[in-house]
C-alpha cells in the first residue's frame, strides 16, 4: 500500500483528536458560565481526560501489537463519533466529565497507534524527526481550527446559553468521515510484531523494564515537564483571556488560537531545521527564547489599559505577545519523541508510545490542576509565571537526556 495513504490518514485521525482533546480550555470557560464551576473545580476537566488516556495506555501499550494499530485506530473513531452525538443531549458538569475520560480512552488508542506506525512508514532517523515533527504541526493545525469552530456557536449576548454544545455534531460528522479514510487505507503491521509467540504478561513486563532503562527514565521526566508546561498554558489561556485581559468569551477563545498557530509555526519549521542542526541545539536556544517572552509579555498584561475590548482591533498588546511562547516549546516535544523511539528497535516502539503517552497525560492534569489552583489562589499573571519553573527544570533534563542518548549511539 502507498506510504501517503496511511500518512494522511494518520493526519487526519491527530487533526479530529487536536479539537477535540485541546477544546478543554474553551469547555473550563464555558462550565464556568453554565454551571457555576470555580476555577479549581473546573480544573478537574484536565484529570478525566488525562488520567483516562494515562490508564488505558498502561492496560494495552504492551498489547496492542495483537488488537492491530489499524484496528484500534477504528475503535478509537467509532466510540468517540457515538460521545459527541450524545453529549448535546445530556448536557451537564458531569457528562462534560464523561466526554473527556471518552475523549482520552479514544486518544490512548490512537496516539500509541500513531507513535508506533510512524517507525513504519518512515525510512530512517532523519526522516523520523521530520514526520513526527509535521504531524505534530498538523495537530495543531487541528486546535487552532477547534478554536475558531467552538467560538462561533458561543453567544456573548448569552453566557448562560449551552447551544455551544451543539458543535459537537459537527465534530461528529469529522469522526466519520476519519473513520470511513481509516477503513479504506490498510496497513502492514508485520515488521513491528515479535516472531515469536509471547503473552501478555510477558509484554506487560517489557514495557515495565523498558520503564526503568537510565535513558528512558530521563526521557519520561523531560515528556512529563514538557506537557505540563504545554498544558498549563493551553487549558488556561482562554480564562486568562477573559478574566486577566477583560476580553469577551469568544474573543477570548479566538485570541487562544494564536498559541495554536505559533505552535503549528514552530512545528513545522522544526521539520525542517531538524533535518540539518543537532536537535539539543535546536531544543536549548528555544527554552531560552521561551523563559525570556514569559518575562516579557506578561508585564504587558498587568499594564493593559482597561479599555473596554470589542474584537482583535481593541485587544491589549500581551493578548498577542504572550501566545507566541508556543513558537518556541512547539519543537520540544515531537523532538525528544523522535529521538527516544529511534533510539530504540520497531517492536519496542509500542510499548514506549504507551509510555510516552501515560507520562504526557500525567503531566497534563498535574500542569493543569496546579495552574487552575494558583489561578483561583494568586490570579492569572502569577499562575503564569509559574511556567518558568518547569522551563529552567526542563533545560537540566534535556542536558543529561542528550548525554545519555550521544553515549548509546556511540557504543
Amino acid at each position: 500500500m502507498p506510504h501517503w495513504k496511511i500518512k494522511l490518514s494518520l493526519f487526519l485521525n491527530y487533526f479530529v483528536f487536536a479539537i477535540l482533546l485541546n477544546s478543554v480550555g474553551t469547555v473550563i470557560l464555558q462550565v464556568q458560565h453554565n454551571y457555576n464551576v470555580s476555577e479549581s473545580s473546573a480544573s478537574v476537566l484536565e484529570a478525566f481526560k488525562d488520567l483516562s488516556i494515562a490508564i488505558v495506555s498502561f492496560l494495552v501499550a504492551s498489547y496492542i501489537t495483537r488488537i492491530g494499530y489499524r484496528r484500534a485506530m477504528l475503535l478509537a473513531m467509532g466510540l468517540i463519533t457515538f460521545a459527541c452525538l450524545l453529549i448535546p443531549s445530556f448536557g451537564s458538569f458531569a457528562m462534560t466529565k464523561v466526554l473527556f475520560a471518552t475523549t482520552g480512552i479514544c486518544f490512548a488508542l490512537i496516539k500509541v497507534s500513531v507513535y508506533a506506525t510512524i517507525g513504519i512508514v518512515t525510512t530512517d532517523k532523519k526522516e523520523h524527526a521530520s514526520f513526527m515533527n509535521f504531524i505534530e504541526s498538523f495537530f495543531m493545525i487541528g486546535i487552532l481550527t477547534g478554536y475558531f469552530i467552538f467560538s462561533a456557536f458561543i453567544n456573548d449576548a448569552q453566557p448562560e446559553s449551552t447551544s455551544w454544545l451543539r458543535v459537537y455534531y459537527l465534530l461528529a460528522g469529522i469522526t466519520t468521515l476519519a473513520f470511513l479514510l481509516l477503513l479504506s487505507a490498510p496497513l502492514d503491521e508485520s515488521a513491528v510484531k515479535h516472531k515469536e509467540s509471547k503473552s501478555f504478561t510477558d509484554d506487560f513486563k517489557e514495557m515495565l523494564t523498558l520503564a526503568i532503562v537510565p535513558l528512558v527514565l530521563v526521557f519520561i521526566a523531560s515528556a512529563f515537564i514538557y506537557v505540563l508546561i504545554e498544558q498549563s498554558i493551553m487549558s488556561w489561556l482562554p480564562t486568562f483571556n477573559s478574566k486577566v485581559l477583560q476580553l469577551p468569551a469568544t474573543l477570548s477563545i479566538q485570541m487562544a488560537s494564536i498559541l495554536a498557530g505559533s505552535t503549528a509555526l514552530g512545528r513545522f519549521a522544526a521539520g525542517i531545521i531538524l533535518r540539518r542542526v543537532p536537535w539539543f541545539n535546536v531544543l536549548l536556544g528555544c527554552l531560552l527564547a521561551a523563559a525570556v517572552l514569559v518575562l516579557v509579555a506578561l508585564p504587558l498584561a498587568q499594564n493593559s489599559s482597561g479599555v473596554q475590548v470589542t474584537g482583535w482591533s481593541t485587544a491589549p498588546l500581551g493578548a498577542f505577545i504572550f501566545p507566541l511562547i508556543g513558537l518556541f516549546i512547539a519543537p520540544i516535544y515531537p523532538a525528544i519523541n523522535s529521538v527516544i523511539l529511534s533510539t530504540l528497535p520497531a517492536h519496542q516502539h509500542g510499548p514506549m508510545s504507551g509510555l510516552i503517552v501515560i507520562f504526557s497525560a500525567l503531566g497534563g492534569t498535574t500542569g493543569s490542576i496546579i495552574t487552575g489552583t494558583i489561578f483561583e489562589s494568586f490570579g492569572g499573571e502569577t499562575a503564569f509565571y509559574f511556567s518558568l519553573v518547569p522551563l529552567t527544570v526542563l533545560m537540566v533534563l534535556l542536558f543529561f537526556f542528550n548525554r545519555m542518548q550521544k553515549s548509546i549511539e556511540t557504543r
